[in-house]
């Protein structure tokens, strides 16, 4: 499958075309860490996987309904724009849907989903308050509903999807996310000594603690909760990309260059945190 896109430049028209693997390929092949198979037992909740264009959300969303796919009898509907990775049923029944083609847009896929009994809805961009507000309805009503958001990190996905309300719905929004948030999941790419790409990751997982910290604002002490937790399967972008360099499988270099806070990284390279 190639993914197209067609526009007009100043010297004439002109596309960038995108290829897409046939094979998806499986959470061990992308050596993604245990948390992300806990995450996939949930059966009801909201879960996000963020981050920059080109960094690999769709390949990992791919490969954690691979995963589901193999484990569960799920009904499964993906909602995308466009669809990319393209599953055959085996446990799950899955049904793709594409933005343009099949629905006008993610909110009314997403609000028909709701009455076509599904266990599982995969929302290929959440771009809107409504949007928003359709999964966060979806999510409290036992459905599990998977995302994706242009976010860098964990905490930053919080204040992003709160920005899209009015102050006065905030404190409602605030409350339900605290409730039906399963996890937050932001990755970003950076090459390896091999000279392929690696995934490194920021993973919150939402704990009583950290249900505490939404509703009180307090966004510094979870990235505090996040780098120490690890019993729970969280992490932090420095903490990743640390453990990628302790495996060899990135320089110091790499690491420092790609971190959100170098300084913070140059300290843990040297032991110092």
């Amino acid at each position: 499958r190639i993914r197209i896109s067609l526009f007009d430049s100043l010297a004439g028209p002109a596309m960038v075309l995108r290829l897409i693997g046939a094979t998806i390929l499986k959470m061990d092949q992308l050596r993604l860490p245990e948390v992300f198979k806990k995450v996939c037992h949930y059966h009801k909740g909201l879960l996000l996987v963020t981050g920059p264009t080109g960094s690999g959300k769709s390949t990992t969303m791919a490969a954690m309904i691979d995963f589901m796919n193999d484990t569960f009898p799920y009904h499964i509907i993906t909602i995308e724009d466009p669809v990319e990775f393209v599953h055959e049923s085996r446990k799950c029944l899955i049904k793709h849907r594409e933005v343009g083609r099949h629905t006008l847009k993610f909110f009314n896929a997403l609000k028909g989903a709701l009455r076509q009994d599904p266990d599982m809805m995969l929302v290929g961009e959440i771009r809107d308050k409504e949007t928003v507000g359709i999964a966060i309805k979806a999510a409290s009503t036992g459905h599990l509903v998977m995302g994706t958001l242009h976010t860098n990190s964990a905490v930053k996905t919080i204040t992003r999807i709160l920005d899209m309300f009015s102050a006065e719905e905030q404190p409602a929004i605030k409350l339900a996310i605290s409730e039906i948030m399963v996890a937050i999941i932001a990755q970003l790419l950076c090459k390896t000594t091999d000279g392929k790409r690696a995934a490194f990751h920021d993973i919150l997982i939402n704990t009583d603690v950290i249900k505490e910290y939404i509703l009180k604002d307090q966004y510094e002490d979870i990235n505090q909760i996040m780098l120490k937790d690890t019993y729970e399967g969280m992490t932090t972008m420095n903490r990743s990309l640390y453990d990628l360099y302790q495996e060899g499988r990135i320089t110091e270099e790499i690491a420092i260059n790609q971190s959100p806070s170098p300084n913070e990284m140059a300290q843990m390279l040297r032991g110092r945190i």
